[in-house]
């Protein structure tokens, strides 16, 4: 069992290394959040948000519009863990559709996810980091 969960874990690691081998200003650190925040969106985000963060029509926004991903960086954490309510614009549309939390995530959890959208669909150069989401998640409203 444990040598079956070592080779799908070395299985990721590898096939998200050659996905971000072509970035290579990726630290080594970024990769490995981004690597396990795969998984986090899998569970919990991509039957909304789509296997490549592509949204779903007129419901539920992409997750690749780097603009607003950069000028909405401090309040990601808080969406992720709380949700929101209200309309939002993404890429020039209007989303109007309330987003549920994941309040179980961990700190860390929550760094791995929006590492793993902001490097894989954002194609951003900057992780979130474990400090930066705690720090962020403290400012919830």
């Amino acid at each position: 069992m444990i040598y079956r969960f070592s080779t799908i874990i070395l299985s990721l690691v590898l096939a998200l290394n050659l996905l971000f081998s072509c970035n290579n200003k990726l630290s080594v650190e970024a990769m490995q959040y981004a690597t396990m925040g795969q998984k986090v969106y899998t569970q919990h985000c991509q039957n909304c948000h789509g296997a490549n963060g592509e949204g779903l029509g007129k419901l539920y926004p992409p997750l690749t519009d780097a603009k607003y991903l950069n000028e909405n960086r401090k309040s990601l954490p808080c969406i992720v863990k709380f949700g929101m309510k209200g309309e939002i614009q993404v890429d020039g549309k209007s989303y109007n559709q309330e987003m549920p939390g994941v309040p179980t995530l961990s700190t860390l959890d929550v760094a791995y996810v929006l590492s793993y959208v902001s490097t894989y669909f954002a194609k951003d150069n900057k992780h979130f980091s474990k400090e930066e989401v705690e720090n962020l998640l403290k400012n919830c409203p």
